[in-house]
């Protein structure tokens, strides 16, 4: 049996595998570090611990399978960022000196995310202030947890005001972008020096996935 509920402060060592796993463009990334934590230092644990209201994870028989968190004023989301999380990650792991080279490490190269996170493009922010991250282990991908999980996220954030929204997705990962397409998210026209690896999808408010 499949459940989709709010987080709790016991899922967040789930969460950190569950980001880890899927942390090389959808696709698991445990073989890339040395230090498994980083994926979901940036990509889980800030949005459990400061948003909670607004994590939501999917538990099967086995455990947490899954999960989506977000942030509804992007802008808002990296100030807080700055004050409130990445000062004692930054204490913790030494800023590669440089500028990113393919000879770095999976390591390095997340560190140097920590000391210099990109924020998405002003025209992304500006159209769709609120972002969301959604991931899924195997075992339920394909299966319409992932829609669910959105659905709720969705449902929690319209409490909030939630306005449109906006996703980022490895240009690699062709499921990915397949899904946020199905959830009615479409495809923004960021030039590629702006954009880089990165394919960003809005949605506005109100938006239903297309009716298959």
């Amino acid at each position: 049996m499949l459940s989709i509920r709010p987080f709790r402060r016991e899922d967040l060592r789930a969460l950190y595998a569950v980001a880890l796993q899927t942390g090389d463009a959808g696709q698991d990334a445990s073989a890339l570090h040395q230090d498994g934590d980083l994926v979901g230092h940036i990509y889980a644990a800030p949005y459990a611990l400061l948003e909670p209201d607004l994590a939501i994870v999917a538990e099967d028989a086995t455990g947490v399978a899954g999960y989506v968190v977000g942030a509804l004023d992007s802008d808002a989301w990296h100030a807080r960022l700055e004050r409130e999380w990445w000062p004692d990650l930054r204490r913790r792991y030494p800023d590669p000196s440089g500028t990113p080279h393919k000879s770095w490490s999976a390591d390095q190269f997340r560190a140097y995310v920590i000391h210099h996170p990109q924020p998405p493009p002003e025209q992304v922010k500006q159209a769709f202030p609120a972002h969301i991250h959604l991931n899924l282990l195997p075992r339920v991908q394909g299966q319409g947890v992932g829609a669910l999980l959105l659905a709720a996220w969705f449902e929690a954030a319209g409490r909030r005001g939630v306005g449109a929204a906006h996703v980022g997705v490895n240009h690699t990962n062709a499921r990915g972008l397949r899904f946020w397409a199905s959830q009615g998210f479409e495809r923004l026209d960021i030039p590629r020096e702006l954009g880089g690896r990165t394919v960003w999808l809005g949605r506005q408010p109100g938006a239903r996935p297309p009716q298959r």
